[in-house]
Parts: C-alpha cells; structure tokens; sequence
C-alpha cells in the first residue's frame, strides 16, 4: 500500500507567484497603452501631415514597430512566472523506471569540436540512471572518421569514467567541466584520501584520452576530403555495448549506438541543380 501511495503522488507540485503575475501584467497592460499611443502618433503624422523628412520618420516609425514586437513576445516568459517543489523521494524503483533514449547530433569537427561533442557523449552516459535502461546515440550528419574514432576512444575511457562516478557520487558528470574546477566538493565521499588518489588517476586517463583524440585528428586519414564529403559519404551504424563493473561488482551495461546519416551523392546533387 506504500508503494502504491508514494507512486499515485505527484512527482513535482508548480506554484504560481501571484504578486509578480499581477505586477507583470499591469505593467504590460500599462506599456501597451503607451505603444497604442506611439503607434497612432506615428500613423496620424505620416497619413496627416505630410513632410519631406518621410523617410527618417517612416525609418523611426518601422524600428518602433520592431522593437514593440519584440517586447510583445517577450511578454509570454513573464505572464503567469511559475516555481516548481520536486520530490525525488517519491520517484519508482529503478526496475520500474522507463528505459529511455538519449540523442546526441553533431554535425562535424569543423563547426563542433570533437573533444566537446565526446564529452556530451560521456556525460550522458554517466547520468545517474539505471544502467541497462539507458541508450545513448550519436547521429554524425557529416560522417567523419575522427568522430567514430573519437567515440571508440570514448568507450575505453568510459570504463574509467562511470564507475568512478558511481562509487563516489560525482555531481558534475561532464569530465571536462569536472577536471577543471578548482574545488574538490562534489562527491559523497567519507574517504577523501583514497577518492584524491582515484581522482588523479581518473584525471590522468582524461588527459590521455583528449591527446588521443587531438592525435588522431592530425592524422592526413582523417583529413583526405577526397575520400568522403559531408553530402557524399555511405551510412554506418556502429552498436557498442559497454559493460564496466563498479565498486560492488556489478555489471554497469550501456548500450551506445554510433549512426552516421545517409548522405546523397554529389552526382545526384548537381543533377537535381539542373
């Protein structure tokens, strides 16, 4: 009956601010009739008293539009400003969790870098999740060979990376931003001796994985252009299932997808130009 209760509550309760929707809302009403004002001047000078300065006038007149556009959409942030009480408590069991699927795109190294885009990929294959419910795929529009690559050097430091994770609780699960706070105090760990030893270790195989990575993209193979193109390349799905064993000797199953999209021929392109 418990777990029946906990699961019929809500998970999150939204509350409204109701001062600041009154005085959001008279405030908006007020600088609309202020607008409705400006707007009828402008109309009326233009329509009624014609001038050779039109043009300036017509210029202000079109930028006040704009600007009152503007500030009309914005209007819809602050209408009803809402603040929500969640209750992580009351969530279900992880055996009666929904699996989910985690979508990453990327689009190349040239306007995303690769380092970055890899540490998306760790970070939500790090979410504090159940394991064997957790799919996480990288769709690559562009195909390149350095993102598959980085994505397998991504693997390996994975099984560093999440049972470290999981044995010390880490908050921040994004390695990159992890590594570079200066603070060390975002674990649940009562053995802070052993967890700065495990720390430094982690952190070595981080800087190992970023040189690779950086390595690999100076290399001339994963430079010829003329080997593949962003519209010119043939699809690959790469299916990766990782399994790390954390500090209770449990398995940590994750299954990663690698899609790279279909690109259309440069051929067919050109000929679609005709």
């Amino acid at each position: 009956m418990a777990c029946s209760s906990s699961t019929s509550l809500p998970l999150h309760i939204c509350h409204s601010n109701k001062l600041t929707m009154i005085i959001n809302r008279s405030h908006a009403v007020l600088h609309s009739i202020a607008i409705s004002f400006l707007i009828y001047y402008r109309a009326f000078f233009l329509f009624h008293q014609p001038t050779p300065i039109i043009f300036p006038w017509l210029l202000l007149f079109t930028s006040e539009l704009l600007l009152s556009f503007i500030w009309f959409l914005g209007r819809a942030y602050i209408w009803r400003p809402v603040y929500r009480t969640v209750f992580p408590e009351r969530l279900p069991n992880d055996d009666k969790l929904p699996a989910i699927d985690v979508f990453i795109c990327t689009t190349g190294p040239d306007k995303e870098p690769t380092i970055g885009v890899m540490n998306t990929l760790l970070s939500a294959m790090a979410l504090d999740y159940p394991p064997d419910k957790l799919h996480v795929y990288l769709s690559d529009d562009g195909g390149c060979a350095i993102t598959l690559h980085a994505m397998r050097e991504s693997w390996s430091f994975a099984r560093w990376w999440l049972p470290f994770c999981r044995r010390f609780g880490i908050k921040t699960r994004c390695p990159e931003a992890y590594f570079s706070r200066t603070e060390n105090h975002d674990s649940d760990s009562k053995n802070p001796d052993n967890f700065m030893v495990e720390r430094e270790k982690i952190k070595e195989q981080y800087v190992l994985f970023k040189e690779r990575v950086r390595r690999a993209g100076e290399e001339s193979k994963f430079k010829d252009k003329d080997v593949y193109t962003a519209s010119d390349h043939p699809s690959c799905i790469e299916i990766r299932k990782l399994v790390c064993i954390d500090s209770c000797g449990c398995n940590l199953l994750h299954l990663n997808v690698m899609l790279t999209q279909w690109g259309l021929p440069k051929w067919f392109i050109d000929h679609l130009k005709l």
